[in-house]
């Protein structure tokens, strides 16, 4: 893992996620001058987030959309448009539980916690065997997204508690998010089951 986060990128994708990480480090800064601590803090709680893209090796579209997804979830608290857009709020839930979904899958394979996507995507896997591993892939980064989003709202009703009563916490809003994000992992789960997401499976061509 640690030759992979050290890898040189290679190709424009990369460097443009490389340059999202950047980014995102001197976003916490801005935010800090000229928004608050509090905004700051948010947008430095995504920042470890970023660096597992590049620890797993994952392939360079996959990490552009991770992380630009990331980011906007981090900057939509910070400029308030998750209260000052209707919608916004359900966008942001569907695509970064699924995201975040899809890499907590791949940190746990490369644990060795979980089955390897590769089982799931391998084109040179039979039907048969094929079958069940997709399935299992789109059930467990399901629950992997729904656990994903409970916790997000727990953090939220933490934030609202103790730390600022204009965090936004409310039973229908709690609960639609959480199904939101849910609908997001199995769409995850999908995409998992048949696209390579990893650097190394694409240079095996399995």
């Amino acid at each position: 893992m640690v030759d992979r986060f050290l890898r040189p990128p290679s190709g424009p994708a990369e460097l443009a996620a490389d340059a999202l990480r950047v980014l995102a480090g001197i976003g916490v800064v801005v935010a800090a001058v000229f928004f608050g601590p509090t905004d700051a803090g948010v947008l430095a709680f995504v920042l470890p987030g970023l660096l597992l893209p590049r620890l797993l090796g994952v392939r360079a579209g996959f990490d552009l959309v991770y992380s630009g997804v990331l980011l906007v979830a981090g900057w939509s608290n910070v400029l308030d448009l998750y209260t000052s857009v209707a919608w916004w709020d359900v966008v942001v839930h569907l695509t970064c539980t699924a995201v975040i979904a899809l890499m907590l899958y791949l940190l746990l394979a490369e644990l060795g916690i979980v089955p390897p996507p590769a089982r799931a995507g391998s084109a040179q896997a039979r039907p048969a065997q094929a079958r069940p591993a997709q399935a299992t892939a789109v059930v467990l980064t399901a629950a992997l997204g729904l656990a994903v989003s409970a916790l997000w709202e727990m953090v939220e009703w933490f934030g609202h508690a103790f730390i600022s009563s204009e965090i936004f916490v409310e039973y229908d809003d709690t609960i639609g998010d959480m199904a939101v994000g849910g609908l997001g992992a199995v769409m995850a789960g999908v995409v998992l089951a048949r696209v390579r997401l990893l650097r190394r499976d694409e240079d095996a061509g399995g």
